[in-house]
């Protein structure tokens, strides 16, 4: 078992964009002569998607505690996390995504949301730096991007999981699917769903609300009047568990599935004390990895920062233990390449394999992720808890 003597520095975390130097993967400690490589940290900290960005990043955070060193070509390096928040948005992404090139990290991890992902992927792209999506699950952040890869399963695998597990567990013939306007993330889902169910011969009503809706009472009780038999909606966590609440207070009776996005303990907490049936699709379930399971709340209750950022309690998020193997999937990036430099490391990430708290992960010729394994959860309404409802597993082409 990995010892856990580094939790006594934990209070120093990585917050806000650290002063680099541009041009190269590692630089050396002004004062005590030490080699330094730098890991780019893109992710939202503020913003709708900041819940889950913090939660992505406090993975990554809790393993740079854990293991704080690199040893590359035999020389050993400290690693620095250089976060720079994205701030949820397509607009802001890209010089997010700048501002890490011109910090001179080695390569880059995140972002938690697969648009801000795709707005940032050509910055890093044009610079020659490597980027490892963590939670990205659109297929349209690898595509055409050299530079993009990721360790997540993708959009048309989680919408398939879902679809069929709505047929299965509720015998679903009608499905309502409800997205945001525009976003890539929502309207990619809905689509790979409506494909998968309607080609088993059901039945999809298919509605968008627009940025910034605060009220969903209209579709709700459309989804109620149609007979749907499950609601679809895989939104950012803002909206969900703004959809939840007023599902409740409507007294929606049909299953709501949610995707990713969804495993959030925000999400779980608006469920809690209602009726609400509440499934989602994610990456990791509690148990999985006692070790890392006991270390992460260990840290998380220790320091007070790190609660915060996990929303107040100690509930292992999925997204938490991806950016944790995220961390580690960069060391071994380094290690293979034997160097620190950014164009090493892009030459050697393709060949790179490692086995995490949440699976094996490997790369395929794209950058996607190997995976063929889902999680379904269901909430626990009446004690505000996550339990796994099934594992499924299946092509993810």
């Amino acid at each position: 078992m990995k010892k856990f003597l580094a939790l006594a520095l934990s209070g120093v975390m990585m917050l806000g964009l650290l002063a680099g130097c541009g041009g190269g993967g590692a630089a050396s400690g002004e004062q005590t002569g030490e080699k330094i490589v730098k890991i780019g940290v893109f992710e939202p900290t503020s913003g709708d998607s900041a819940s889950g960005g913090k939660k992505e990043v406090l993975g990554m955070q809790y393993a740079n505690v854990e293991t704080p060193t690199v040893t590359v070509n035999g020389e050993e390096y400290k690693v620095e996390l250089v976060i720079s928040d994205n701030g949820s948005t397509t607009d802001k992404a890209p010089s997010a995504a700048s501002n890490l090139v011109d910090a001179g990290v080695a390569l880059v991890l995140g972002s938690y949301g697969s648009g801000v992902s795709m707005a940032g992927g050509p910055i890093f792209n044009d610079a020659g730096l490597a980027a490892i999506g963590v939670t990205c699950t659109n297929p349209n952040v690898t595509a055409g991007n050299d530079y993009y890869y990721r360790i997540c399963f993708l959009d048309n695998f989680q919408a398939d999981v879902l679809a069929n597990f709505a047929m299965d567990k509720f015998d679903a013939d009608v499905a309502y699917l409800l997205g945001e306007t525009g976003n890539e993330y929502d309207q990619g889902l809905v689509a790979f769903f409506e494909q998968v169910f309607t080609a088993a011969g059901g039945t999809v009503i298919k509605k968008s609300f627009p940025t910034n809706n605060s009220d969903f009472t209209t579709y709700l009780n459309e989804a109620k009047d149609a007979g749907a038999d499950v609601i679809f909606t895989p939104v950012s966590i803002a909206y969900a568990t703004q959809i939840v609440t007023q599902a409740a207070s409507l007294g929606i009776t049909a299953p709501i599935l949610g995707s990713d996005t969804l495993d959030d303990n925000m999400v779980l907490e608006a469920a809690k004390g209602t009726d609400i049936q509440l499934f989602v699709s994610t990456f990791y379930q509690e148990g999985g990895s006692p070790e890392f399971d006991e270390g992460i709340k260990n840290y998380i209750n220790t320091n007070s920062t790190a609660k915060d950022s996990n929303g107040g309690n100690d509930t292992i998020s999925a997204v938490t233990a991806m950016g944790y193997d995220a961390y580690y999937v960069a060391l071994e990036a380094m290690k293979a390449a034997g160097s620190v430099q950014p164009e090493d490391i892009k030459a050697a990430l393709s060949g790179v394999t490692y086995t995490g708290v949440s699976g094996a992960i490997a790369f395929d010729e794209i950058g996607d992720a190997i995976r063929d394994t889902a999680y379904i959860k269901t909430a626990n309404t009446a004690d505000g808890t996550w339990a796994l409802e099934t594992v499924q597993t299946g092509s993810a082409s």
